[in-house]
């Protein structure tokens, strides 16, 4: 049952592979002793070429779970923070997988095949960091890919989990100019799964937000947002808003997305206009960039903004210091963590994956009709927060309300 390669995807002996066990995961992201599930593994895999790939998983050896997360290409604004390591990336992309796996759990959300094995699934993500000649587009980038296949299909083969990755940031078109990365890399490894898992995660959090929203009495068509973020998740929520009349403000750095956010009916601005985009009267505030927007300074603005009262979005690794998460609902917001926020995307690869695997039709359209469930608990818990003078945070109101 398990996706095998044949004897091309046997690892080369050129390539270095490391096994870190939990003591030493928790060791690298001392915060990882402190979440639900703190047994994290890392398969990391080194070649020559200076490609690295880090495989992390919170899927004990030999367990058969599903380790769910998508394939990163680690973007340039990423790698080229100082201290960039893969390894921990993976590990705390992983951890946020686990806390999506988790709540879903807690909402009873999802499709047909993953409600029916959610206790096999677990979070776990895959971090690729590329040489410059390598990543999406470059001459070597068909190479790379074949040496990440080769990667996941050892790991899947070896460790005795399944590995199950989605759509994530650094894909695209490769040099040939005509295949698509994420099609190359399904190809070749049948656990990388080609859904678009943007449209089912843009809907949830377009429910998370009008639920969230409703709990304070602002209709969404009346509502002024804030976007960071116009990708695939950002500009699906943009459409959807636009729809209700919905004022929109988009922060963006890629001139392409403002212009599609323009033609959304979004305003625009770039990031240097942030700190300003921030004290803007608006009411809500969807984050869905690349990562870090609620950075401790646009934690202690958003705070002072006396209009602005919801938080939400899908973003990975959006808030640096988590205890800043404490500020904003001292200053009465209601902050949805993205783990929440973000579960569709999850939802829909495994769904596909396990669709494959049983030879059953996969229907994107039950992830869309998952999303739609989001509301009522976000309206729920937002309501339980207000009620309760933001004395409790999101996490305990969900739990309050859908247990």
């Amino acid at each position: 049952m398990r996706p095998r390669g044949g004897s091309r995807h046997r690892r080369p002996d050129a390539v270095k592979k490391t096994i870190l066990a939990p003591a030493e995961t928790q060791s690298l992201v001392p915060t990882l002793r402190a979440t639900r599930n703190p047994n994290a593994w890392v398969y990391r895999y080194e070649h020559p070429n200076g490609w690295r790939l880090s495989i992390a998983t919170h899927a004990e050896p030999g367990s058969d779970k599903l380790s769910l997360g998508g394939f990163r290409i680690a973007p340039e604004e990423r790698t080229s923070v100082p201290g960039f390591d893969s390894d921990v990336e993976a590990i705390e992309l992983a951890m946020g997988m686990e806390e999506k796996v988790y709540w879903s759990r807690i909402i009873g959300v999802g499709g047909p095949l993953a409600r029916r094995d959610m206790n096999r699934i677990v979070g776990g993500k895959c971090v690729l960091h590329p040489a410059p000649d390598a990543r999406v587009g470059q001459r070597r980038d068909q190479e790379m890919l074949d040496f990440a296949a080769t990667c996941l299909t050892d790991c899947d083969m070896t460790a005795g989990i399944r590995i199950t990755t989605g759509q994530d940031l650094g894909h695209g078109v490769l040099s040939d100019g005509k295949t698509q990365s994420l099609a190359y890399l399904h190809r070749r490894f049948r656990g990388s799964v080609v859904a678009d898992t943007s449209k089912p995660t843009g809907e949830g959090n377009y429910f998370v937000l009008r639920g969230m929203l409703r709990a304070f009495g602002i209709d969404i068509s009346n509502a002024t947002v804030g976007l960071i973020g116009g990708g695939n998740i950002g500009l699906h929520i943009a459409e959807r808003l636009r729809n209700h009349g919905t004022t929109m403000i988009a922060v963006e750095a890629r001139a392409d997305r403002r212009a599609m956010l323009h033609e959304l009916g979004a305003a625009t601005r770039i990031p240097d206009q942030k700190e300003a985009f921030l004290a803007e009267p608006i009411d809500a505030l969807v984050v869905n960039a690349s990562g870090g927007s609620l950075d401790a300074d646009s934690v202690q603005q958003i705070a002072r903004n006396p209009r602005l009262r919801v938080i939400c979005g899908s973003e990975n690794l959006v808030m640096p210091n988590p205890a800043d998460a404490g500020v904003l609902r001292a200053a009465g917001k209601a902050y949805c963590p993205t783990e929440l926020g973000g579960m569709m995307g999850y939802l829909t690869a495994v769904e596909q994956y396990l669709a494959e695997l049983e030879h059953v039709p996969f229907d994107v359209q039950t992830l869309f009709d998952a999303a739609a469930q989001l509301e009522e608990p976000a309206f729920a818990a937002t309501r339980h927060m207000i009620e309760n003078q933001f004395a409790i945070d999101f996490e305990t109101a969900v739990e309050a309300v859908c247990t």
